[in-house]
């Protein structure tokens, strides 16, 4: 009982700032998800490509960034391009979680086109298309509504990825629950806080991923 007192008195006080802690995490996952996708798109193409050099480089960059911890890549960005020039930390962050979430969204786009038929492209390229214009009417469109669900779920793990920015002193959810837990001791009261903001964004960003899945279907009715 006194812990939920606690809870609440500490929410409702904290609640600004957490709010604007809450809305530089969704800034952070947006631009790094934005900047990952193409990313993620571009090595996909290389993954499938006929050129076996280029096989080679998507593979190399994918079993190294899903080899090595987020953390590292974070530290090994933040402090390799502030030892160079002056860096923001919400760049350096939104970079490295970009080329992280990039690894894995190259084999979900991988995947997607390559679960659609070949006659599609053979088609296309019989009636005149070149391989570029096919692939971007004919083959992304439909392997794009395929990778909805794993994309969504990829983009989640990437909010909640978001949270290790915090050990390169962004003021994110997870950088202000430390603040105030050290400042206050009330340690579990504000990490339950965090956690609850982190669950919240969540469960939005799963509801509109689902609304756009239905969206997408029901287009192809």
């Amino acid at each position: 009982m006194e812990f939920l007192q606690g809870l609440i008195h500490h929410f409702i006080n904290s609640a600004p700032i957490f709010i604007d802690a809450a809305g530089l995490t969704f800034r952070l996952t947006l631009t790094a998800l934005f900047f990952g996708v193409f990313i993620g798109l571009f090595f996909a193409f290389l993954k499938i490509s006929k050129r076996k050099y280029l096989n080679v480089i998507a593979d190399a960059y994918i079993t190294v960034i899903r080899g090595t911890p987020l953390i590292v890549q974070i530290f090994w960005i933040y402090f390799g391009i502030t030892g160079l020039f002056t860096f923001e930390a919400f760049w350096a962050a939104s970079i490295a979680l970009a080329v992280h979430n990039g690894a894995y969204i190259a084999e979900i786009f991988r995947a997607g086109i390559q679960s659609i038929d070949r006659g599609q492209m053979e088609a296309a390229r019989s009636l005149g298309m070149s391989y570029q214009l096919a692939m971007r009417r004919i083959i992304l469109p439909q392997a794009f509504r395929r990778v909805i669900p794993p994309l969504g779920n990829q983009f989640i793990i990437g909010l909640k990825d978001s949270s290790l920015a915090a050990f390169v002193t962004m003021p994110e959810l997870f950088q202000i629950a430390m603040r105030r837990a050290a400042a206050t001791c009330a340690d579990l009261e504000y990490y339950t806080i965090a956690g609850f903001y982190y669950l919240f964004m969540v469960i939005v960003f799963s509801y509109l991923v689902n609304k756009l899945e239905k969206r997408l279907e029901a287009g192809r009715e």
